[in-house]
């Protein structure tokens, strides 16, 4: 039996994980790698990607400023979330604001400290991600739709970064990444109709609360269509393997996105549509290995 003292440590150490979202994290470290190797270099030998000491350090910087960028986020949300998320904002308020933001400021340093062994440049793209993210927590985050389109950049950066480290830059990369894109733009216009009773009270100017919730399902609609647009191009023009299905399947549960969304009329049905995007994201960064599965099965071996 755990000690009440390794209870409570044990309970913190979920605080924080929570804060910083410590599966997002792995998910989009896993997500930059796969696509490192079936993506941006698919011609270079596996364990030349895997064990290349600058892509692992874009990565974890990338990681560290990430989980920071919860952590600011975290912060300036806190009353928001009491009301929009009352059980993850108990847990979450085991760990205090003060230990919040040192963690911040060290996860911030560390990652700038690992910037510095790739080149100048990846400071400086580090150093310009951190203070991205703290103006998106601090001002931008409160204007609407300008907040949402800042969020979904910041969002698609670890990708970027490692972009430009192989600089890479055929067409299909791009098609890709507008998919993504456009997904996480409606990601976080869902998040808007999802949270508004704590954007309401905490005075967020947030599209459905100025704008109305009808006109918000008409821009996420509209967002939608566009969505289909590059999955389209994808499994027609492109050459990805069975990553075609994955689309094929994108595109089924987009349609019925659709559907669900202008019947939705409560935060039970927002989060069902959240959870809908989060699945297709969550399943494209697994599918990448079927863009050629020879190579995949070769790797392997």
């Amino acid at each position: 039996m755990l000690s009440r003292k390794n209870k409570l440590l044990l309970y913190k150490l979920l605080s924080l994980f929570s804060v910083v979202r410590g599966y997002n994290i792995l998910m989009i470290t896993l997500a930059q790698y796969l696509a490192s190797i079936y993506i941006l270099a698919p011609d270079l030998p596996l364990r030349r990607v895997l064990f290349d000491p600058n892509l692992f350090l874009i990565v974890t910087a990338s990681a560290l400023v990430i989980a920071a960028g919860y952590i600011i986020n975290n912060f300036y949300d806190a009353e928001k979330d009491l009301i929009n998320k009352p059980t993850k904002s108990m847990l979450d308020r085991l760990v205090s604001q003060r230990f919040k933001l040192t963690t911040y400021f060290i996860l911030n340093f560390l990652s700038v400290f690992a910037a510095s062994y790739i080149s100048f440049r990846a400071v400086l793209f580090f150093s310009l991600y951190i203070f991205g993210i703290w103006f998106y927590s601090h001002k931008l985050k409160r204007i609407p739709f300008l907040g949402n389109l800042v969020s979904a950049t910041l969002a698609i950066a670890p990708f970027f970064v490692v972009f430009v480290y192989y600089r890479n830059f055929e067409t299909v990369i791009f098609v890709h990444a507008l998919f993504l894109f456009l997904l996480i733009l409606v990601r976080e216009m869902i998040k808007d109709l999802e949270n508004i009773k704590g954007d309401l009270a905490q005075n967020y100017r947030t599209v459905p609360i100025r704008y109305g919730i009808r006109l918000s399902k008409r821009v996420i609609g509209f967002l939608i269509v566009l969505t289909l647009i590059p999955s389209y191009f994808l499994i027609t023009y492109f050459d990805i393997g069975y990553m075609y299905l994955f689309f094929i399947a994108s595109m089924l549960l987009l349609v019925l996105f659709l559907i669900l969304l202008w019947k939705a009329k409560r935060k039970k049905d927002y989060v069902w549509l959240h959870n809908i995007l989060k699945f297709i994201i969550v399943v494209g960064v697994f599918s990448i290995l079927l863009l050629d599965v020879d190579v995949v099965l070769h790797r392997i071996a």
